[in-house]
């Protein structure tokens, strides 16, 4: 192999190699993000050797098809619509992170949209895959994921529904008010 080639070669694997390495960015250390389906996880992340190599770039959730899928957190859809037959969303938040949700039997957002924590986006298809990037990259959702968990009930008014308040709890052991 000429030289100059071999030049641009090592140049790309270096280059790949720093897409790959952990994300450790104060986006991804402070963020406590919502489950966006109230499922058990089938399909742990797998952080992938190389670029094209396989893995699971964010986590599956087994659910059935037309499960409500919710906004992890707040920001804008930047995202919404078919890749290769099958339908994702993505949402853009604060700190160059990025959440996507799908496969999607139905939308209930466009691009542009603002959502919040607990928004809805749309239904599943299926198993929903959840997949974070932070900085461009694939970033285990897992640590980020918090809880909603359930406060006092409260009386409901007639011909209405309202979901009973609830507070967010982060792994790091922070509480956060929430949305949904």
């Amino acid at each position: 192999m000429p030289a100059p080639a071999r030049r641009l070669l090592t140049l790309a694997l270096v280059a790949v190699s720093l897409v790959l390495l952990p994300v450790t960015s104060a986006a991804a250390a402070s963020s406590c993000l919502f489950p966006p389906v109230r499922a058990r996880i089938v399909v742990p992340f797998q952080q992938p050797a190389c670029l094209w190599c396989p893995g699971n770039r964010g986590v599956d959730y087994g659910t059935p098809a037309g499960t409500t899928v919710r906004a992890a957190g707040a920001g804008t859809v930047s995202f919404a619509g078919p890749v290769a037959g099958a339908v994702w969303v993505t949402v853009a938040h604060a700190g160059a992170m990025l959440t996507s949700y799908g496969p999607l039997r139905a939308l209930a957002v466009r691009r542009g949209a603002v959502v919040v924590a607990g928004d809805l986006l749309g239904y599943s298809a299926g198993s929903l895959h959840f997949g974070v990037r932070v900085d461009g990259r694939y970033v285990d959702p897992g640590p980020l994921l918090g809880e909603s968990v359930h406060l006092v009930p409260r009386l409901v008014p007639l011909g209405g529904r309202i979901a009973p308040p609830t507070e967010r709890r982060c792994p790091a052991g922070g509480a956060r008010p929430a949305v949904r």
